[in-house]
């Protein structure tokens, strides 16, 4: 099962970039821009950003005044401006190669832009689209990728000669003494049709693999080879990219808009580490409208995973829903995402989209400036390592080959560990398959397996490592029980690790649970015994062999006419008979594995979830670590980040309040809600209490705050009423 990473490297230059540019990013220069920024800005015009606008319409960035935007930029505090030159349409700057936005006329933002920038010694970077359809692919359709029919699919390919021209076009923008580039993105799309079947691709996969690529996703042996002839695709076009840059400036830096983190699935043609390490720092986006609220420090721990030892860059926007809506959020809405990002380590950059002709939105400027310069007079607090209480590890392979074209049939499992996590005050981290290792592991004393169905012989191997050495291992729903193309695979090879033998997975999803008197007092904390309640999500029937049983699992009830498939089971019926443990502990070693037959996680990030199928995947981590070193309580819609500066001797721990107003329906997807936007902060108590004596505890803002001598450590109080608060203690 042990499945390897194949990379296809075309040609010497190629097979050269692979082994010379791994170890150059392993070493940053420590003085690059990116190793001490925190907040930036990216600023570009709206009108053309989907392409296909009109070339004559000369209003268009009548207005778009590059020295205006960099001390808009300077007023609101950054760190480092990133400026848009390049989309699918127009180039916004005088270009030989690409057609001009139609209202520049013999202006230049970008020439304007960076002699204002360096005059006050701020970093210029570049946007430039590397993949959107529009006038520039419509005028060049010798570079467009083609579905398996033969048909255009309105994107670049990336093994056509399309490398060349963004060469071309990047020299130019580079002889203007810019500092770098932000390049979006190196996506493949975003389903179907998938390509490409261009000419140049049927060749290569042909040369590499000795037959020709398959005509669909079958999801067999030869899918397999065409995901990572994709993969590999992208891969080598970044690498490529990277190396070109840096031939004609060593000192620019790049990075790419990154999509291989949730809700991206195979489709995109990103792994998560595979596609994150290719240039100097790998940068994401977040946003409740794609993104969800609790993804946004979810997706900050997972580009902290992708590249670790790396600062990781996350975009957010000004606007309410997207980036080129032209409204402006809340000062309190700004403040909590920026600082949920911050908390979890991340350098921010705020989007910002000028009006049609190039117009700056004064208002926004002035919230955007106070978030950030309240940021910086405690940036001190930030960037210090996490205290981790649990490990959330993610599998690629099992989002590709399990999921497939349901993504979110594997992420909700991911996703809800997360959503536990933020609500009962966890602080987590991410653990991903392709860079996976016991020295990570270590780094967690709880580690869970969301319905990660598909593990490699290496990756038990390292799991078994872990918890012989005194780790504790939560495995939920269908982990370890499919084979490496995803089909169900009852053998023994998890059989070790969960004490038990798998019987079988159940087709329902509207699973029940009972805790009993077996069910330790741990386990059962704010869930009534004796009670049915429904946990959504896969389960598996178990056979104990060495593992002790905590819990009863319940199949539902079926009517008549769903037995003879004639109706859905879409909405949970209620539970019918036992039909084995829904939990089970296992000791190996020194460590201790948990597995829940049922999926909590999945559960907990479900349309039926409940507060009990939450409360029992926390339960489950306090059972395994019951003496952790700082335990928080706080209301469920603060999430906390605690770190730790052991040199200092010094504990932070950041509380964020998210208090968003209820909302209507939506206007078009009735009866779904839109979120909410926070208008201002709650004021909420919490507690902190350590294992460990505390010397003293302060507020970095305002809240107020006692510390209190207890037999086993101490407790912190504090009464706060800030959108973002941190409580630095000495030990």
């Amino acid at each position: 099962m042990n499945i390897l990473r194949e990379v296809c490297i075309v040609g010497a230059a190629a097979l050269l970039l692979a082994l010379v540019l791994p170890s150059a990013l392993a070493q940053p220069k420590q003085d690059a821009w990116y190793r001490h920024a925190l907040t930036g800005m990216e600023v570009g015009p709206t009108g053309a950003q989907f392409g296909h606008s009109d070339p004559k319409d000369t209003r268009y960035c009548s207005r778009f005044d590059g020295k205006a935007i960099v001390q808009k930029a300077i007023s609101a505090g950054v760190d480092y401006l990133v400026l848009w030159v390049r989309d699918g349409d127009y180039a916004y700057y005088t270009s030989k190669l690409l057609p001009i936005a139609p209202g520049l006329g013999t202006r230049d933002p970008l020439r304007d832009a960076v002699a204002e920038a360096h005059s006050h010694h701020l970093p210029l970077l570049a946007y430039c689209v590397v993949q959107q359809g529009g006038l520039y692919l419509d005028a060049h359709p010798e570079y467009e990728m083609r579905g398996a029919d033969g048909d255009r699919i309105g994107r670049f390919c990336y093994n056509s000669g399309y490398l060349e021209a963004i060469k071309g076009i990047v020299a130019e923008q580079l002889a203007y003494g810019i500092d770098g580039f932000h390049n979006d993105m190196v996506d493949q799309g975003f389903g179907k049709p998938y390509g490409c079947y261009c000419d140049t691709c049927k060749k290569l996969f042909r040369k590499q693999y000795g037959h020709d690529m398959p005509s669909s996703a079958d999801w067999g042996s030869r899918w397999d080879e065409m995901l990572k002839f994709r993969y590999a695709t992208s891969e080598r076009f970044e690498k490529q990219l990277y190396a070109y840059i840096k031939s004609v400036n060593p000192k620019a830096t790049v990075d790419f808009n990154y999509h291989g983190n949730p809700p991206f699935s195979f489709e995109v043609g990103q792994r998560p580490v595979q596609h994150a390490g290719n240039a100097d720092f790998v940068t994401g986006e977040t946003g409740q409208w794609g993104f969800s609220a609790l993804g946004v420090g979810l997706n900050a721990e997972f580009y902290r995973a992708s590249t670790p030892g790396i600062p990781y860059q996350v975009a957010m926007q000004r606007g309410v829903r997207m980036y080129h809506d032209q409204t402006t959020r809340p000062l309190a809405d700004i403040e909590w995402e920026l600082n949920v990002l911050l908390s979890h380590g991340a350098f921010v950059t705020m989007v910002d989209k000028t009006g049609f002709e190039g117009d700056l939105d004064p208002i926004a400027y002035g919230r955007i400036g106070k978030a950030f310069k309240a940021a910086h007079a405690i940036r001190a607090d930030f960037g210090q390592q996490p205290l981790y209480d649990v490990g959330i590890f993610f599998s690629s392979r099992t989002r590709d080959w399990v999921a497939r074209e349901h993504p979110a049939s594997y992420f909700q499992a991911f996703e809800g560990a997360a959503k536990m996590c933020a609500y009962e005050h966890l602080t987590y981290g991410v653990l991903l398959d392709e860079n996976l290792s016991l020295e990570a592991l270590k780094r967690f004393p709880v580690v869970c397996l969301p319905g990660a169905a598909i593990l490699s012989t290496y990756e038990l191997e390292l799991f078994k490592q872990y918890v012989v050495q005194g780790g504790n291992l939560i495995l939920t729903g269908e982990t370890g029980l499919r084979d490496q193309y995803g089909a169900e695979s009852l053998s023994s090879d998890i059989e070790e690790l969960v004490g038990a033998n798998p019987i079988s997975i159940l087709k329902s999803k509207d699973n029940w649970v009972r805790l009993t008197s077996a069910t330790p007092g741990t386990l059962s904390r704010s869930i009534p015994s004796n009670w049915n309640f429904l946990v959504e999500g896969p389960a598996v029937i178990y056979s104990p062999t060495m593992a002790k049983p905590l819990a009863t699992l319940l199949e539902p009830s079926r009517t008549t006419l769903q037995r003879e498939g004639k109706d859905t089971s879409d909405w949970p019926m209620s539970p019918n008979k036992s039909i084995g443990p829904a939990a089970l502990i296992n000791k190996i070693g020194m460590g201790s594995v948990l597995t829940f037959a049922c999926s909590p996680d999945y559960s907990t990030a479900s349309d039926h979830h409940i507060t009990e199928t939450r409360r029992l995947l926390r339960n489950a981590v306090n059972l395994l670590n019951p003496h952790p070193r700082v335990t928080v309580t706080a209301p469920a819609n603060v999430e906390t980040v605690v770190t730790d500066d052991p040199a200092a001797r010094t504990i932070r721990v950041h509380f964020i309040g998210y208090n968003a107003l209820p909302q209507t329906t939506a206007s078009a997807t009735r009866p779904y809600s839109l979120p909410g936007l926070m208008e201002e902060a709650a004021l909420y108590n919490a507690e902190i209490r350590t294992s460990f004596e505390v010397k003293s505890a302060v507020a970095r803002r305002h809240a107020k705050v006692t510390a209190t001598r207890i037999k086993s450590g101490s407790i912190v109080h504090l009464l706060a009423g800030e959108v973002h608060e941190v409580i630095v203690i000495r030990y």
